[in-house]
């Protein structure tokens, strides 16, 4: 399992992928919530983010996407899940920061027990008013501090 960079011609196939996932694993919040921010994670978030791709083969297989300390995104086809991608490309961020700190919605169990697997603890709950949903702060620090 190979994490690179992100290159610009990679950005659609990026914002398909996380559009699907993004309806699947938040079947909770209707689907068009996520159609109407595609453009903007197009155009605004995955182009101001630093960003990493895995590939299973020639296929995109997830993505994670940081700025600064904060992991904005991670992302990993439906139909490659539980198969060590998405554990790779957290590795990957983990080895790039001393911590990370991250935003789950708490009714998105599989990704909640995924983080904390991983070492993340929830240190807050807010609420998120564009949704209405509940979602956990989570927070990562290196042991090697």
């Amino acid at each position: 399992m190979n994490v690179s960079n992100m290159q610009q011609h990679q950005i659609k196939q990026l914002v398909q992928l996380w559009l699907d996932v993004s309806k699947e694993a938040h079947s909770f919040i209707p689907a068009d919530y996520w159609e109407q921010r595609a453009d903007e994670m197009a155009n605004i978030y995955l182009p101001q983010s630093e960003t990493y791709v895995i590939s299973k083969g020639e296929q995109i297989a997830g993505f994670i996407s940081l700025v600064d300390d904060y992991l904005a995104a991670i992302f990993v086809a439906s139909d490659v899940q539980g198969q060590g991608y998405g554990k790779s490309l957290l590795q990957h961020a983990q080895g790039l920061r001393s911590s990370l700190q991250l935003k789950v919605y708490e009714k998105n169990v599989g990704a909640t027990m995924f983080y904390k697997a991983n070492g993340f603890q929830v240190v807050d709950n807010l609420l998120d008013e564009e949704t209405n949903e509940k979602e956990l702060v989570m927070l990562w620090q290196s042991q090697q501090a």
